[in-house]
């Protein structure tokens, strides 16, 4: 098992700010729309840099998703920013008819994603906008799992044209992927190469998938190790590469099984190569107020609950 490192902790909503604010003195057209979040979202640099280029709009997700999608007539490219549940449940509407309907370059910037938001509550902590966000034709859906990549994958985002739904969080986690990577959309991350079964994580999730490969590698388990960071498009070459050397497959995500990278891989697989796969996810339930460990123990979403979901699959080879 290849070994990763880490020196520091920090979370992704961090790297967000430090993409958009680098975006903001390379690129003119990048515009940045808040929903009373600024602070909360890191929007705080690129306010204070590019104030004109910079819109405040209140406790009005709506209209903000509204005025995203006519900035882009002109030519620019906006940021929306503010809670993921906020960003994708009560703007639903908004984002099908005026944005993915119309293929609008609008940047959907989504913070304080799944359980981790941890003591706001299971009415904040939403876990199903992954599953919102995929079913909307011509929309892009990224998870990255640090920092260093969710400053990436912000610089990326703006050079795509069309919209993209960018889900990260609130919590410290651990920084460990290049701060210089090269950040593909749609192109997975093969964070090591085994035989015995394919672990497929996003998000917070791949530092945890991280922990349970070295674990089961000292059990004698070879671990084939996958960052999809980009939910959809997915990479499908990736993962059937991976499932036909393996012959099984543990997938782990903080959302709810139903409607996310889980079930995407499943419904490959069904298609192309039917494999035994355990879910790591939330099944069906909202969450509740606790801290992010806590609730990610309770919920069943760490390392040792991706050993047990490993062990179990490789008996229904």
């Amino acid at each position: 098992m290849k070994k990763y490192t880490y020196t520091e902790k920090k979370d992704t909503r961090s790297g967000f700010g430090a993409g958009l604010s680098e975006l903001g003195k390379t690129n003119p057209n990048v515009v940045a729309l808040c929903a009373d979040l600024t602070g909360s979202l890191k929007m705080d640099a690129f306010q204070k840099d590019h104030p004109e280029r910079f819109f405040q709009i209140g406790i009005a997700e709506a209209n903000m998703m509204g005025i995203a999608a006519g900035l882009t007539i002109g030519g620019k490219i906006p940021f929306t920013g503010t809670f993921a549940n906020f960003s994708t449940g009560r703007v639903y509407d908004q984002i099908r008819q005026s944005i993915a309907y119309s293929d609008k370059n609008v940047k959907i910037a989504a913070s304080h994603a799944g359980l981790t938001l941890g003591e706001d509550g299971a009415t904040h902590q939403i876990l199903e906008d992954i599953g919102l966000m995929k079913m909307l034709p011509n929309m892009v859906v990224i998870n990255p799992c640090d920092y260093n990549q969710t400053k990436a994958a912000t610089l990326a985002v703006a050079k795509h044209h069309g919209p993209v739904y960018l889900r990260f969080g609130r919590p410290s986690v651990p920084n460990f992927t290049d701060a210089n990577q090269n950040f593909e959309i749609g192109k997975a991350v093969v964070l090591n190469e085994g035989s015995d079964i394919t672990i497929i994580a996003t998000g917070h999730l791949v530092w945890k998938a991280i922990e349970a490969a070295e674990k089961l590698s000292e059990k004698g388990i070879s671990v084939d190790l996958i960052n999809i960071h980009t939910i959809k498009p997915l990479d499908n070459e990736a993962i059937l590469k991976s499932v036909a050397r393996t012959k099984c497959v543990v997938t782990a995500e903080e959302h709810q099984r139903n409607g996310g990278l889980g079930d995407s891989v499943a419904q490959l697989l069904s298609q192309h190569l039917p494999t035994p796969q355990e879910f790591v996810a939330v099944n069906d339930s909202f969450g509740e107020s606790g801290t992010p460990d806590q609730l990610m123990t309770k919920y069943k979403l760490d390392t040792i609950n991706i050993i047990e979901a490993a062990e179990k699959v490789i008996k229904r080879k």
